[in-house]
């Protein structure tokens, strides 16, 4: 499982605990004695919990507890968790029964993320609490970060839909385009609302962009709605 030990950036010093973080409980039912992972699937579920907790409250310092929940409940799931498993190739080294091995068991999201949790319970046992939220980090934080990014365009965009909704239009419609090169295409994106250009905006991507867009629409219309002073 060498190969492993090098994705998830962690070396075991009592290898057995991966061992049985591999060890699925229809490969122990044909092996006597053998322990399944459903204990360390236990405690790994917990550290993970605590472990992207830690890491959004620090990573994200101005989002409130409200996105902060959202964001981790965005990694924190069945779906993601089998996502990053398969990211590492978890499956390649899962230790199943004749017939789970027989319906590609290997690839089942339930059996992934169990697993991913199994690993996560085994490091800390192995390493501490500062070597499980290492491998966590590592495995989730890049999805995270997508996930921000998603978070965020769907802030700047539900504001725009509540925005245009309490003044009796129709939902926004967003157009982009992009421009140059595979590697290093920005994209451009308008926000139209009742056929009228509220906002436009540009980004390295087209979620940044609609985002851009939706932000200028929302600044516009607060300007015209806001009582002139004097």
């Amino acid at each position: 499982m060498h190969d492993l030990t090098i994705h998830i950036g962690y070396a075991f010093t009592d290898a057995s605990l991966l061992d049985q973080a591999m060890s699925h409980r229809s490969w122990c039912a044909e092996h006597d004695n053998a322990a399944s992972n459903e204990r360390l699937e236990f405690l790994g579920d917990a550290v993970v919990g605590w472990a992207v907790a830690e890491l959004v409250y620090r990573r994200y310092p101005d989002l409130p507890e409200g996105q902060l929940t959202n964001l981790r409940k965005a990694v924190v799931n069945a779906i993601a968790l089998a996502e990053a498993a398969r990211s590492i190739d978890l499956g390649l080294h899962l230790k199943l029964g004749r017939g789970e091995q027989s319906t590609a068991g290997q690839d089942k999201p339930s059996i992934l993320s169990d697993a991913f949790e199994a690993l996560v319970g085994a490091v800390f046992l192995d390493g501490g609490a500062g070597a499980a939220a290492s491998v966590v980090a590592r495995l989730l934080g890049p999805r995270l970060d997508v996930a921000h990014e998603q978070l965020a365009v769907l802030d700047e965009k539900s504001r725009l839909q509540e925005l245009v909704a309490a003044r009796g239009e129709g939902a926004p419609l967003y157009t982009v385009r992009s421009h140059g090169p595979d590697h290093a295409q920005r994209f451009f994106a308008t926000a139209v609302v009742e056929g009228v250009v509220l906002g436009t905006g540009e980004g390295s991507s087209k979620k940044a962009a609609e985002r851009a867009a939706a932000a200028e629409a929302c600044e516009r219309i607060a300007v015209v709605e806001s009582p002139v002073s004097g």
